[in-house]
């Protein structure tokens, strides 16, 4: 198992970010959901049960609805605009992968009470500065940079924040940044993430930078966490691709690029499908000359991956590419049980559907 296999299946297999069934029992949750359905029946199409993107419902009135929460606690410690600002953008690009368009944010920020000093930067999690990068700065100056990295990223998105709540009785070092997205299904029905016939073309939206190293920094590979960079300007050029995509209603399966970027994406996709995906890393496009394993598991913001039918790849790029974005075929889907990452030729990474025994 090679570095980046391990970075990537130690995400997949081992980090709660991708495991939340190990920490939440989501068959109580069925249960409960089974158990109301009777109330209003037939009025949740996608629950916490089905490990998507958002959830999806349906309003009284008929109207399907998409919800997502994400928090992006971690990343405030050293870069709080942008851990506020790319989790809400992150929320809004899960709505949309769902077939939805982002309209209202709520959210939540707990910190240290308002007076005491925090540490903002690299040595955030150490409680002293040694690096000589850090800013010392009030708890409540640090709530004014992740209110403001919310609102940044509804700005640009078009989004309503029309409330949340605040609490400044937290006294760890982390502080609480937690987002709820909601919006109107604008696809003729859900969007779901896994992927759902071999052959189908591998279309991604956006481009690859070499930030976001927490797949890294949560193996236990590198000793500083270097969260991903806000995009604005960006994250609406891709939503707005996105949705002109999706309305060719040639999508097959959707997922946004988050935390493990395109590794995950793809791999998460094929594992819930039951299927594999060849993957070709050197037609990704990149914001400058970056390594396979950046280009794999770097968490760039506004990028999103859809899967369309080999007829479908050219209506649907058109599509995308119309609204000014980066997009391009960079794999496909096929009958095997792995998830297999080429570049320039050579497989740099193979993703089981299941993890090796050494992993643990």
């Amino acid at each position: 198992m090679n570095r980046l296999e391990k970075a990537l299946m130690h995400a997949l297999f081992v980090h709660l970010h991708h495991n939340t069934d190990k920490a939440v029992n989501f068959r109580l949750f069925k249960q409960l959901n089974d158990c109301v359905d009777s109330i209003w029946p037939g009025s949740l199409l996608v629950g916490p049960d089905a490990n998507d993107d958002a959830a999806v419902f349906r309003m009284p009135n008929g109207k399907l609805i998409v919800a997502k929460m994400e928090s992006h606690c971690s990343p405030a410690v050293p870069r709080p605009y942008d851990a506020a600002a790319t989790g809400a953008g992150g929320a809004m690009r899960d709505v949309v992968a769902m077939g939805g368009r982002p309209m209202f944010l709520l959210d939540f920020i707990g910190t240290r009470p308002l007076e005491e000093k925090v540490i903002v930067g690299p040595c955030g999690f150490k409680g002293e500065c040694t690096c000589g990068n850090c800013q010392i700065m009030t708890s409540g100056e640090r709530v004014s940079l992740m209110v403001k990295g919310i609102s940044d990223m509804c700005k640009a998105m078009g989004v309503f924040v029309v409330g949340g709540g605040f609490s400044a009785s937290f006294s760890d070092i982390v502080p609480a940044v937690v987002v709820s997205v909601i919006g109107p299904l604008v696809a003729d029905k859900p969007l779901t993430k896994p992927a759902k016939n071999a052959g189908d073309r591998l279309i991604i939206i956006g481009e690859t930078g070499n930030d976001g190293n927490d797949t890294l920094y949560r193996a236990g590979l590198v000793d500083e966490l270097r969260p991903a960079i806000a995009l604005f300007a960006e994250e609406r050029v891709t939503m707005e691709a996105s949705l002109a995509a999706i309305r060719t209603g040639k999508i097959k399966a959707c997922s946004d690029l988050g935390a493990a970027g395109i590794g995950a994406a793809v791999s998460e996709s094929t594992r819930f499908g039951g299927l594999g995906a060849k993957v070709n890393l050197s037609a990704v496009p990149t914001k400058a000359r970056l390594t396979p394993e950046e280009i794999v598991i770097c968490e760039t913001q506004a990028r999103m991956l859809f899967q369309v039918a080999p007829q479908d790849v050219d209506e649907v790029l058109a599509a995308a590419r119309s609204q000014g974005a980066q997009a391009a075929v960079i794999g496909e889907i096929t009958d095997g049980t792995e998830a297999v990452f080429e570049y320039e030729g050579e497989v740099v990474a193979r993703i089981p559907h299941t993890p090796p025994p050494d992993l643990f």
